[in-house]
C-alpha cells in the first residue's frame, strides 16, 4: 500500500516560486527543497525535473491568476471599478523591483522552452479571456472601448508593458505604476464620442 503524501505539490510550488523570486532563473532543486523544508528526492519525483517543475508551476500560476482576478472583481462595487482592480492584480504579486527582476529572468527562460512557451501562451490567454469577461460586464460604464476582445487585448498589453518596463525601471510601486497606466486606457474608454 502507498504512503498517503505528506508533502503538497502547492507547499513545492509556492517553494518554487519564492525561489524564483530570491535567485532567478538559475535556481536549483536543491533550493526549491530546501526553501520546501524536504529531501531534493521528493521534488525530483514528484516533478521528475527543473522543466517539470516549471510546467507544474505554470499551469497552478495559470489557474490561481485568473481565480485571484474573479475574487478582486466580485468584491467591487461596480463591474468597472472590478475590472480596473482585476487587471491591476494580474502583476501585483511581482513584489520589488529586485523579485520582479528575477521572475522577468524566469520570463526569459520560459520564452526559449517550446512547451513553457506554449505553457505561458495558455496563461496569457486565460488572463485576456478573464479581462474580456470583466469589460462585457462594464460595457454599459465603458461606452467608447473597443470590442471586448480587442479591448481585453489592449488592456493585458498594457499590464505587460507597464510591469516590464517597471521591471528594468523601477520607480514608486507596481501597483500605483499599474493603477496610472491602466487608468490612463479606462479614461478615455468612459468617455462617450460625441
Amino acid at each position: 500500500m502507498a504512503r498517503p503524501r505528506s508533502i503538497s505539490d502547492e507547499r513545492l510550488l509556492t517553494a518554487t516560486e519564492e525561489v524564483i523570486g530570491q535567485v532567478g532563473p538559475g535556481f536549483t532543486l536543491a533550493q526549491v527543497a530546501a526553501e520546501a523544508q524536504v529531501a531534493v528526492g521528493t521534488v525530483a519525483q514528484r516533478f521528475g525535473s527543473k522543466s517539470g517543475l516549471l510546467q507544474a508551476l505554470s499551469r497552478i500560476t495559470t489557474v490561481r491568476t485568473v481565480e485571484s482576478m474573479r475574487t478582486v472583481a466580485a468584491r467591487k462595487r461596480s463591474p468597472m471599478d472590478g475590472l480596473r482592480s482585476a487587471a491591476v492584480n494580474v502583476y501585483v504579486g511581482l513584489g520589488d523591483a529586485d523579485r520582479a527582476a528575477n521572475n522577468l529572468g524566469q520570463l526569459g527562460v520560459d520564452i526559449g522552452d517550446p512547451e513553457l512557451r506554449s505553457l505561458l501562451g495558455e496563461h496569457y490567454a486565460a488572463v485576456e479571456n478573464e479581462l474580456r469577461r470583466l469589460v462585457r460586464a462594464a460595457a454599459g460604464e465603458l461606452p467608447s472601448a473597443p470590442a471586448p476582445t480587442r479591448a481585453a487585448r489592449a488592456l493585458l498589453s498594457v499590464l505587460n508593458g507597464a510591469s516590464l518596463d517597471w521591471s528594468i525601471r523601477p520607480k514608486g510601486r507596481l501597483v500605483d505604476r499599474l493603477e496610472q497606466d491602466i487608468d490612463a486606457v479606462l479614461v478615455g474608454w468612459r468617455r462617450k464620442e460625441e
